[in-house]
């Protein structure tokens, strides 16, 4: 699914200030707080640079399903980041539960197996039926960024599986992109904890700068502290955008 890299030279007549939208698709603004109105405040600030904003679990247990329902209102893709792992009807009836919430991305692990995943794909697309937009898509996690012990096999079966049992696309660390790359055409793959040029690594193991992850093939990143930990996150998602337009 990975798009050609970025080229400078296609943006020399943007006004200044203007993101691209080749570069604003690819973004996904991680809203992990604890807090409705500030990931509200977040999404809004930050419009003008991501393309999809992400609810994880920190922000879901806080805010519940009216968080994702109220973005999605707001116009905003919404990336539903839950990591579902349970048994298939659970599994089903929680993605029925998160597709109707017209969000466009859900996370679910992919080695909870087969069956697990054809239930999430199957519930995905029930609970979104009758809305607009495009068809939401589950996300396979296979490799977590912070896991510095799983083995190049660990990631192929994931991947292949995950194709195997109709998700959209995969999550996978930045260094795991050139072993996922026989699926490329298959499957959207979205990476997290990527590092500018020189900042710390926090509690990611295996990390990439963001345009080094854009050139091995990454069709989505996703951002979070690199901005909103920055004490001017516009700033900072402005340097991002800039970074990436070399």
């Amino acid at each position: 699914m990975s798009e050609e890299n970025f080229d400078s030279d296609e943006f020399e007549e943007i006004d200044e200030g203007e993101v691209p939208s080749e570069i604003r698709s690819r973004l996904a603004l991680a809203l992990d707080v604890d807090d409705v109105v500030a990931a509200r405040r977040l999404a809004a600030d930050l419009d003008e640079f991501f393309g999809t904003v992400k609810v994880g679990l920190e922000l879901y247990t806080a805010a519940g399903p009216d968080v994702i329902a109220g973005l999605v209102a707001n116009g905003w893709d919404v990336f539903a980041d839950l990591k579902l792992h349970d048994i298939p009807t659970t599994v089903n009836k929680a993605a029925r539960v998160v597709g109707s919430l017209g969000v466009r991305w859900l996370t679910v692990h992919t080695s909870g197996g087969d069956a697990m995943l054809q239930a999430a794909v199957e519930g995905l697309r029930e609970g979104a039926e009758g809305l607009d937009g495009p068809p939401p898509g589950v996300l396979g996690v296979t490799v977590l960024t912070s896991d510095a012990e799983a083995s190049s096999e660990t990631l192929r079966a994931r991947t292949s599986l995950a194709v195997e049992t109709g998700c959209a696309g995969i999550i996978c660390a930045a260094p795991d992109l050139p072993i996922t790359e026989p699926w490329a055409d298959q499957l959207t793959r979205v990476v997290p904890g990527t590092r500018m040029p020189g900042s710390e690594t926090h509690d990611q193991a295996r990390v990439l700068t963001p345009q080094q992850a854009i050139n091995d093939g990454a069709d989505i990143l996703v951002i979070g502290r690199t901005v909103t930990s920055a004490e001017e996150p516009i700033l900072a998602a402005a340097e991002l955008v800039s970074y990436l337009l070399g």
